[in-house]
């Protein structure tokens, strides 16, 4: 499957397990590719169980969305937890939008990568 974000296609790869715990859902899952630029870059997909008309459908059981973020500070080494973030405003999010989406369902968890 795909979708279209910012003019650019991202395929949608489901794992048979995500697409069987899919098909169970009463209310779509968001999948949020987060893009987080600080010291370093981290990739991370995050899964929520409301917000779906936050995302651009994929199907009525699942919306993704794409998220930069920034961390406030590079000290990571004084956080407690996850660090400080707040939305990165990118002019031209384009270049940034992953070319795949992966998702899976393992032992009750979401699971998801995205690449280049």
């Amino acid at each position: 499957m795909n979708i279209t974000l910012a003019d650019k296609p991202v395929e949608i790869r489901l794992s048979r397990a995500a697409k069987t715990a899919l098909a169970q859902r009463t209310t779509p899952l968001l999948a949020e590719m987060e893009l987080l630029f600080s010291c370093l870059i981290r990739k991370k997909v995050r899964f929520y169980e409301q917000g779906a008309e936050a995302g651009t459908p994929a199907s009525k059981e699942l919306s993704v969305r794409f998220r930069p973020v920034m961390t406030s500070s590079c000290t990571i080494s004084t956080l407690d937890g996850p660090p400080p973030c707040d939305d990165f405003p990118i002019k031209n999010v384009r270049p940034y939008i992953p070319h795949w989406l992966s998702i899976d369902f393992r032992k009750g968890q979401w699971l998801g990568e995205f690449g280049y």
